[in-house]
């Protein structure tokens, strides 16, 4: 059983999301760009504004680009200076980071330069642990470096999927780093993965997608290689998905 209390996080796509998670009753968020790319670092000027209007603690993603996770010296670099940016903020309450090995273990150094460039704020390691070649030793390496909790979804695409492994990363954890579950959460199945996992913490993206309004429409030009049709849809979070699921999973235990 979780020995703090439950809390409940969404990933969302800038501010409006940050606004939207919070009516919704979200204890936090985890405030990310481009979540069409798995979320990317959020400039500091969405970062800016989300302090004016946050009502509840977020914590943002430190992630240079999409793909893997095994980041170049200068990619690297551009990590610790977003974070010494946030740091000197002194007012954000956290940052999410994950840095691999080639081999697909923690990278403890690196992990161990940007949890000492955050503090004092609150470090989460992000799914990168998801793609570690064996979760019990990534676990271990995360508690050496001192991150505070790690997000994962069993190492599997969904949390209902990945449940056994969730288990005995609770156990393996034992309260020295906190467990958030995702992977595909709603509110027909927070419930049972809570129940079946005992996680200490969950976390999930409730998104819908809105046609845009704009009037003039090119058909001729997508743009970043998207499908053109994409060009006329914006991806928002669901406050009310977010507040079912929400409910569903409070209701569990």
């Amino acid at each position: 059983m979780p020995n703090h209390p439950f809390k409940i996080e969404i990933c969302v796509e800038g501010t409006d999301g940050l606004m939207a998670a919070q009516n919704a009753g979200a204890d936090r968020v985890e405030l990310c760009a481009s979540l069409i790319e798995g979320g990317l670092t959020p400039s500091l000027g969405v970062i800016r504004e989300a302090l004016r209007v946050a009502t509840i603690p977020f914590h943002v993603i430190i992630r240079p680009r999409g793909g893997d996770f095994l980041y170049s010296e200068v990619e690297f670099n551009s990590m610790v200076e977003d974070i010494k940016a946030l740091r000197d903020m002194g007012t954000v309450a956290g940052v999410v980071i994950g840095c691999l090995t080639a081999d697909g273990k923690i990278d403890e150094d690196r992990t161990r330069a940007l949890v000492e460039a955050a503090r004092p704020m609150a470090v989460t390691c992000h799914r990168a642990f998801d793609m570690t070649a064996d979760y019990r030793a990534a676990i271990e390496a995360l508690v050496r470096c001192g991150v505070d909790r790690v997000l994962t979804s069993g190492q599997r695409d969904t949390a209902i999927e990945g449940s056994d492994i969730l288990k005995d990363t609770m156990a393996i954890a034992a309260g020295r780093i906190v467990i958030m579950a995702c992977g595909e959460l709603d509110a027909a199945n927070i419930a049972q993965v809570r129940q079946s996992t005992g996680v200490d913490e969950m976390h999930f993206a409730a998104l819908k997608t809105l046609k845009s309004t704009m009037e003039f429409r090119n058909p001729h030009v997508g743009m970043g290689g998207t499908a053109i049709e994409r060009e006329y849809e914006v991806t928002v979070t669901d406050t009310e998905a977010v507040r079912a699921t929400i409910a569903a999973a409070r209701a569990a235990l």
